[in-house]
């Protein structure tokens, strides 16, 4: 049956892992990310799971693409510097095409910049950092319940499409104690990946079926396939033939870009009769919603939308909405980056008013509350 806890952040992310069947962590210890490894290294050995402290990040990372090659569940953590470190190897993920969890609790940069202090400066990076294009999906949530509920969301995504997944959290959400329902086991969706169904001398590893996501063995069940950072033909050896790159560079775009419906999530509240919307994510979202409760109250018709999903961005939600509303407000723990996302999809349709903080602290719902008066 379902049980309450009383859990950090950090803590219900690793435990989400586990519940998603997660059985492999490499990483190294980086603020604000670190209860996540600590959590890690003392459940996993309990499950006949594998817990590795690397020389760095780099090799967190590396650890874990190696641990999904052999055909485990695995998942790193970090932040800041941490996750920038990571980018070369969140590259090779993507077209090696393994999937993996990734969890970025984000604070405050560019590099060492505020270690024990909140940001929302990673959003861009989560979609452009590794060079080259891919499809991207990263989630962000905003709640301790939420942080549970989304990793195991993200391994079933990251296996469902055998690609890197993000987990797109904060400081705040990270560190915060709330009491969280722990569903009871088997009440939940849990996705593993597709295996071969021919033998292994009529395999080929990179032929996607009609979803567009190849079947992957497991090294050491006796198929062979060969793995590289390379482009590759559907046999997985470096090639130079255009129709081949065409069909491998499109691909993991593709992949995500089709399912984009399936994918995407959002939530809408208040926005039956709402003039002015906010759009926030993460623990902002918490200090919107905060201050969209006290001024309707006081009569002003206000709203939130708040993006599940980073990546794929619910753009067309955004632009439809944009179509019935006067102003769109996006307060971010940035310079300014979701933002650009929204004027993207609104197109001109409505004002779109982006407020940025980015000295270590989180939104006051007071603060939220004045950007609302301006424009209502």
């Amino acid at each position: 049956m379902a049980q309450n806890e009383f859990w950090q952040g950090n803590k219900a992310i690793a435990m989400g892992a586990i519940a998603a069947g997660c059985r492999f962590f490499g990483g190294y210890p980086i603020t604000p990310s670190t209860e996540i490894m600590e959590t890690m290294a003392e459940e996993l050995p309990k499950l006949s799971g594998k817990f590795i402290q690397m020389e760095d990040e780099i090799g967190g990372i590396a650890s874990a693409i190696g641990a999904s090659i052999a055909g485990k569940k695995a998942m790193t953590a970090s932040s800041g510097p941490g996750i920038a470190l990571k980018q070369e190897l969140l590259g090779y993920a993507y077209i090696a095409e393994i999937p993996i969890v990734v969890a970025d609790v984000q604070r405050g940069g560019p590099s060492t910049g505020l270690p024990t202090k909140i940001s929302q400066a990673d959003v861009m990076q989560a979609k452009w950092g590794p060079n080259g294009d891919h499809g991207t999906i990263a989630y962000a949530p905003c709640s301790v319940q939420d942080c549970y509920e989304i990793t195991i969301k993200a391994f079933n995504r990251a296996e469902r499409f055998r690609q890197p997944v993000l987990i797109m959290a904060d400081e705040v959400l990270g560190h915060m104690r709330e009491k969280i329902t722990i569903p009871e086991a088997g009440s939940f969706e849990i996705v593993n990946r597709k295996k071969p169904t021919v033998c292994p001398e009529e395999f080929i590893p990179y032929r996607a079926d009609e979803d567009g996501v190849p079947p992957m063995a497991a090294f050491g069940d006796g198929y062979r396939w060969h793995v590289t950072g390379l482009t590759t033909n559907e046999w997985g050896f470096p090639t130079n033939d255009a129709p081949d790159i065409d069909l491998k560079a499109n691909r993991i775009i593709t992949k995500v870009d089709r399912f984009r419906d399936e994918i995407v999530e959002y939530k809408e509240e208040y926005m039956d009769d709402a003039e002015v919307v906010v759009v926030s994510y993460g623990s902002v979202y918490r200090s919107s919603l905060r201050a969209i409760r006290v001024l309707r109250e006081e009569g002003v018709k206000v709203g939130h939308f708040r993006p599940i999903t980073l990546w794929p961005f619910p753009d067309k939600e955004i632009a439809e909405l944009s179509k019935r509303v006067k102003t769109i407000i996006v307060p971010e723990l940035n310079a300014g980056q979701m933002v650009q996302e929204v004027e993207r999809a609104v197109a001109g349709r409505c004002e779109v008013v982006g407020k940025s903080l980015i000295n270590g602290e989180l939104y006051k719902p007071a603060e939220i509350m004045s950007f609302i008066k301006e424009v209502a």
